[in-house]
Formats: structure tokens, sequence, C-alpha cells
């Protein structure tokens, strides 16, 4: 795998160097930007568990030939999810104006601009390749005749619930329900589309689309938001 695979190898390794150190920066700028979710755990030493754990799980999905890190690209296949992004980001945009989410839900500028890279990455591999690796696995094993192509998309669809119910669980009593739903159903296609992209092109397409619905909704639209609403 190391012979055949090596430009992947060396795309993921460069990957996760590149989150650490944008984790070590951030934390050196702002040592309470990741009290969110890690608590009083150190954000390096996490990034570091997170990328080898989740990259390690990435290889192994790799080497069965289920998924790739890395494929030539074309601008084509950026068309209909830079679109996507786009309506998304603007519709919650809208949904936030109205019932207004959390001030902490956004990370401020420049923070974000290191922050979000980490988190999208780290979403990733902890809400897509890691459940994903475990479900296929287990299916896979359980029988001989049970193949990879026949069980891809239940897998796909089961694991882009993790996220949505992850994210909008908090929102339930403190904000209407409409707005609750709306956020799951929104982070739910998401996930889909961003797990579509996975199985269609590889790892690196998917975290790009990632990062440009975060590029909208958390840091041009956090920025706003934060002048704005509060």
């Amino acid at each position: 795998m190391i012979s055949s695979e090596r430009p992947q190898i060396l795309i993921l390794v460069g990957l996760s160097l590149g989150i650490v150190a944008l984790t070590a920066a951030a934390y050196a700028l702002d040592r309470q930007l990741f009290n969110r979710f890690l608590g009083r755990i150190n954000p390096i030493l996490a990034s570091v568990v997170i990328v080898l754990v989740g990259g390690f799980l990435l290889l192994i999905l790799v080497a069965r030939g289920w998924f790739a890190i890395y494929t030539p690209w074309s601008l084509e296949r950026f068309l209909w999810p830079a679109g996507l992004v786009v309506l998304l980001a603007g519709l919650m945009s809208l949904v936030d104006a109205r019932v207004v989410l959390s001030e902490d839900l956004n990370a401020p500028l420049p923070q974000s601009l290191l922050y979000y890279p980490v988190a999208g990455y780290a979403a990733e591999l902890l809400f897509h390749v890691v459940p994903l690796f475990l479900l296929l696995t287990l299916l896979t094993s359980l029988s001989k005749s049970i193949h990879f192509e026949a069980v891809v998309w239940p897998c796909i669809i089961i694991v882009s619930l993790i996220e949505p119910v992850f994210q909008s669980r908090p929102l339930i009593g403190a904000y209407p329900a409409w707005a609750t739903a709306y956020v799951f159903l929104n982070v739910w296609v998401i996930n889909v589309a961003g797990l579509t992209l996975f199985n269609r092109y590889d790892f690196v397409t998917m975290y790009a689309f990632r990062l440009m619905y975060y590029l909208l909704w958390h840091i041009v639209w956090g920025h706003v938001r934060l002048r704005l609403l509060f």
C-alpha cells in the first residue's frame, strides 16, 4: 500500500501535520477557544489523537479499496456543492436572524480562520470516517456474500444522522421546534452531501465541501452575527 498509494499517504500526512499546526497556533492565540467542546483537555493533544486514529482508519478504508483520500480534481465536481453551500448557509443565516442562536456558536475573527479548518477536519474524521469504518467493517464481516457496494449507501444514511442529532439535541426546548427541526435538516443535508462526495470522489473533496460551508456560515456570517445580534 505504501508504494501504490504513496501520493494519498503524503497528502494525508500533510493535512494531519497542518491541522496539528493550526491547532497549536489557534491555542496560542486564544487559550479558551476550544473549551466549548474539549473543556480542560489540551487541544493540541486532542488533535494529535484524532488525526492519528482517524487517519489510520482512513488508510484502512483506502487499502480495502472502499474510499480514496485524493483523486485528481476537476472544477465540475464543485459546481453543485458550491450552490448547495450558498443555499444552506443563506437559509441557516435567516433562521439564526429570526431565533438568534447562542452567542458562543461562532468563534470570532481572527481566531475563526484557524479554528474552523481544525474543527472541520475533526468533524469529518469523528462523524464520518470512524463510524463508516466501524459499520462497514461490521457488516462486511458478517458474511462473505455481503459486499461493500451492497451496504455502503445504508451505512452512509445511518452515519449521516449522527452529526444532526449531536448538533440539534442541545436546542430542544431552548428554541422553537421548527428552528430545531430546521437545524437538524440543514446539518443532515450537509452530511449526506459530504458523504456522497466522499463515496464518489475522495476525503479531500468531502473536507473541502465542509470548509466552503464553514467559510460562509461560521466565518463570514459568524462575524456579521456577532456584530448585529449581540
